[in-house]
């Protein structure tokens, strides 16, 4: 009577607000870590966009020009480091990320947003389909372990081996060049208007087909083996052995009890995962030139641009960080027992 733990019993079930606040704390530093590394690593770089775009004007351009864009850039080596890293915080708090000098002085967030939704599109539908098809691949073959579909696992594995332009190379030439079967890149044909429109759809849904599955192929096998190598080990567990010996049809054994508490491993790599979608894949933006943001990455470290490197920079942690926390909240609704020991 009156202990902590009765109070705890007859209250219900603690909010961990310790562990919720720590990992609030832990995140926050996180992102102040990165956005400070993201301000100074490009500044350590041999040169700057002003340098780049004054080369390439050939001396067109007077010496007052160069001094009004690296003002203009927050680049002005008159001012202090330490002066600049202010005005950086100042301006990202204000929602400005800059002007990228690559994209003609385009805002760094209109350059961003062009790009992220052709990313997000081709590599975030790759990965879900690549999650979704390993898990539930790996789930049955490791429930019927010394079957016939265990001869998937190596082949799974191999093409999991296969860099992405290599196996995209071949799918170009096989699929696009040979049989025609699919375009060979871009992400729809010139002269087609961008719209919510069957034309400009299907165009997308055919340029991205490629890519998607060369995504999939590859990355299929990581999914289906650690699934099934959790369901061998989860299957020698006792509940698993009370469910069947209670009678319990062999479907729910699988997917109520074992796969359920075997996918757990597979929420956070896949919480990662999605973090990673938005840098995409720039080889295979390269290979299909697909206009994401990979590829615009690419083109803003080429021109030394501090702003849209950063910019993007910036996103890829705040996704990452996001799918961090979805797989806290994903483990503490799969797992109560994570949340009662985190309490």
């Amino acid at each position: 009577m009156g202990t902590t733990a009765t109070r705890a019993e007859r209250g219900g079930i603690r909010v961990p607000w310790r562990f919720i606040g720590g990992r609030v704390l832990f995140y926050l530093f996180t992102a102040w870590a990165a956005i400070t590394i993201n301000f100074f690593l490009p500044r350590l770089m041999k040169g700057d966009a002003v340098d780049t775009y004054m080369a390439r004007s050939q001396g067109q351009l007077p010496p007052e020009a160069e001094k009004a864009l690296r003002a203009l850039f927050g680049l002005d080596k008159s001012v202090p480091l330490w002066q600049q890293y202010l005005d950086y915080w100042g301006n990202l708090l204000h929602g400005d990320l800059g002007l990228s000098i690559s994209t003609g002085l385009a805002p760094v967030g209109d350059a961003i947003a062009s790009a992220l939704p052709w990313t997000l599109g081709l590599v975030g539908v790759a990965t879900v389909i690549s999650f979704i098809i390993g898990t539930v691949l790996g789930a049955v073959i490791g429930w019927k372990r010394g079957g016939g579909l265990d001869s998937l696992v190596p082949i799974t594995t191999f093409l999991g081996t296969v860099p992405y332009f290599w196996l995209g190379l071949i799918f170009i030439a096989v699929f696009a060049s040979v049989l025609g079967w699919f375009p060979a890149g871009h992400a729809y044909e010139v002269g087609v208007e961008p719209g919510w429109n069957p034309d400009f759809i299907s165009q997308v849904v055919s340029h991205a087909a490629l890519p998607v599955i060369t995504i999939v192929l590859v990355s299929l096998g990581g999914w289906v083996l650690g699934m099934r190598n959790m369901m061998l080990t989860v299957l020698d567990e006792d509940y698993v052995t009370v469910a069947q010996a209670k009678g319990m049809p062999n479907r729910r054994v699988l997917w109520r009890y074992a796969a359920r508490n075997a996918v757990l491993p597979q929420i956070q790599s896949f919480a990662l995962a999605l973090g990673f979608i938005v840098g995409g894949t720039i080889v295979m933006e390269m290979v299909f030139s697909y206009p994401g943001i990979g590829l615009l990455l690419l083109s803003a470290t080429n021109a030394k641009d501090f702003a849209l490197m950063q910019g993007i920079f910036l996103v890829l942690v705040l996704a990452v960080l996001v799918a961090n926390i979805l797989a806290d909240i994903a483990y503490a609704i799969l797992d109560p027992r994570t949340r009662q020991s985190e309490a």
